[in-house]
């Protein structure tokens, strides 16, 4: 059996099943980014939850595996070579999934560095921008009496939801006919947005047709409905 007692982040969430991929996580945008990814490539899993309202990513424990304190972050007992290996940011966890499973990354040179292209979209712009506009409209920064920080992300988020929009006009996924990778980074995130954020309005989500067709498409699979509530929060 695999020993994962060198990390020391086994010590605040110890594995029963050290065989097993080790996710720590909590079902937030990113955090169900990894939770349906496993769900769906049937990977066996061990999640556990780190709640990030008690600072749980914060300790040394968690610190240990992420130095930058964000989840979700995985342990792999059985990686490169065989040995363990610890991973953090969501994307890179994505890839990793999918290369270990050889499941919703397209095999082709081409169209692999593309959909990894709109997993590096969603990273760097759409997450950003719709977690800032959730912060500004729904968190502590509502309460701002100066409405221009929340009005430049949504403005921002609406684009980018514009850029979406095109994208998917004559596609069933983002690659296509594929579900890949890149939707997966993506479907908890606009579901946050017009769901917990409540900036559907903001964004003028109501004009858009193809990113809604798309969302009930993801949000209608068995893994992603699984996904979404993995860790289950306490």
């Amino acid at each position: 059996m695999t020993d994962l007692s060198t990390f020391p982040i086994t010590t605040r969430w110890p594995a029963q099943h050290p065989d097993r991929i080790q996710l720590y996580s909590l079902p937030t945008p990113n955090g169900v980014k990894v939770s349906i990814m496993l769900e769906e490539t049937g990977l066996p899993y061990e999640p556990h939850l780190v709640d990030i309202m008690k600072n749980e990513s914060w300790t040394p424990e968690f610190l240990s595996l992420n130095p930058n304190g964000k989840i979700p972050a995985i342990l792999d007992p059985d990686g490169p070579g065989g040995k363990p290996m610890g991973l953090w940011e969501s994307g890179a966890i994505l890839i990793y999934l999918a290369e270990k499973s050889g499941k919703f990354l397209p095999a082709d040179p081409a169209r692999r560095y593309e959909t990894i292209q709109w997993v590096m979209w969603q990273m760097g712009g759409l997450g950003p921008m719709f977690g800032q506009l959730g912060f500004f409209h729904k968190f502590a920064g509502r309460d701002y009496e100066d409405k221009r920080p929340r009005d430049r992300y949504a403005n921002e988020s609406k684009r980018l939801l514009g850029v979406l929009e095109s994208r998917l006009a004559d596609r069933t996924w983002i690659m296509g006919d594929d579900y890949t990778i890149a939707d997966i980074s993506m479907l908890g995130w606009v579901r946050n947005l017009i769901g917990f954020y409540e900036a559907a309005e903001l964004v003028d989500y109501a004009s858009l047709r193809h990113v809604p067709a798309w969302l009930e498409r993801g949000l209608a699979r068995p893994a992603v409905q699984r996904g979404i509530t993995i860790p289950a929060r306490t």
